[in-house]
């Protein structure tokens, strides 16, 4: 297996990668926990946000010129109202909070140090802008015994944790798609974790 590149796009730049960035998410979101069933007509309007944000960052991990991950970011004051309300009703200013927002690999490039890679460049985005406070990401709340959860899953809180974020139980959202196993939307709990941005790793 080559080398994988590791590219940084912002803004108007992410444009001509949607269809691919749409593609990719729908594949890797499918699996557990996520379950997602998306479509890339959603995903393609979805993805115009980090076009339309100037302070967006999308880190793209490149096989040659196959797009096998993608890692997003932007300020919260560009993020939907549902992901902004939780941080007003704790507190905190949308502005000074920058959303990590998804990272997305391709299992057979997983474990060979990409994911940090997709961590600390969109922490060192966030400290260039020169405005943010807080870096937070958030993910879904499934049950410990949920019919499709796979008997080797292994969450991701570790190594969250390794790279300095908190888990807020306080700061949670709600956002509604549709599983794999479902046939029509539901609401699923969204949990955010929290890391000052002075603690971010270099």
């Amino acid at each position: 297996m080559s080398d994988i590149l590791i590219k940084h796009l912002s803004g108007k730049a992410v444009e001509p990668l949607i269809p691919e960035l749409a593609r990719l998410r729908i594949t890797v979101f499918r699996d557990f926990p996520y379950l997602y069933d998306g479509t890339l007509a959603y995903e393609e309007n979805y993805l115009q946000t980090y076009v339309r944000s100037p302070e967006s960052i999308v880190i793209l991990a490149l096989d040659g010129d196959k797009v096998v991950g993608a890692s997003t970011g932007l300020p919260m004051g560009d993020e939907t109202p549902e992901f902004q309300q939780p941080f007003i009703e704790h507190g905190y200013e949308p502005d000074k909070v920058f959303y990590c927002a998804e990272s997305v690999l391709l299992k057979e490039y997983r474990g060979r140090g990409v994911y940090k890679q997709f961590f600390t460049g969109r922490e060192g985005h966030a400290r260039q802008a020169g405005r943010f406070e807080w870096l937070s990401f958030c993910c879904v709340q499934r049950p410990a015994d949920h019919p499709l959860r796979p008997a080797d899953y292994a969450p991701l809180d570790a190594i969250w944790t390794k790279f300095g974020y908190v888990k807020h139980p306080e700061l949670h959202a709600h956002y509604a798609w549709k599983d794999v196993d479902q046939s029509e939307e539901t609401a699923h709990d969204m949990l955010f974790w929290l890391k000052p941005l002075q603690e971010a790793l270099p």
